[in-house]
């Protein structure tokens, strides 16, 4: 992913307002983000934790999705969950489950897309193995890293459009 601004970032917002992008809580590390290793930018929000954001180059344009985190809802926190973008395992709370709003009317009549996402949206990190699943014991997989990565925006290209659809 090549290194975005704030104001690229607050523009490329597909469903929330103008204004709700404004006010949205940018990462406090956005200049040292690993570029190179990230297939979107994806964080919590610094002044609400509940709100995760994910922005996503699209080659002629960025596309960022606000997501609202639910909670575990009494979930027990030894369980695995996988995320749905890189099939990351996670136990402790992990993989959480996160809801976007859809786009267009859909999305003003309230309708929503949850998907189960690792909940510090470091898919890109996990998947090249720079960063580690707390859940040890991850599973196995001969797919090479290219395919990997290749998964991994095929689904992330799957969750943006049932967001837009």
């Amino acid at each position: 992913m090549r290194a975005i601004t704030e104001r690229d970032i607050r523009r490329s917002f597909i469903n929330c307002s103008k204004g709700e992008a404004q006010r949205l809580g940018m990462p406090k590390d956005l200049d040292d983000q690993p570029w190179d290793d990230l297939d979107f930018l994806g964080w919590q929000d610094p002044g609400a934790p509940e709100r995760t954001y994910l922005v996503v180059d699209r080659g002629d344009r960025l596309v960022g999705v606000a997501l609202r985190m639910t909670s575990g809802g009494g979930r027990a926190f030894t369980a695995r969950s996988m995320c749905s973008l890189c099939l990351t395992t996670r136990t402790g709370g992990g993989v959480v489950l996160m809801t976007a709003r859809r786009t267009g009317e859909a999305g003003r009549a309230g309708n929503t897309v949850g998907h189960y996402l690792c909940g510090d949206l470091h898919c890109s990190l996990y998947v090249r193995g720079k960063k580690e699943s707390v859940a040890g014991g991850g599973l196995e997989e001969s797919l090479s890293l290219e395919g990997k990565v290749a998964r991994l925006h095929a689904n992330l290209d799957a969750f943006l459009a049932k967001v837009t659809g």
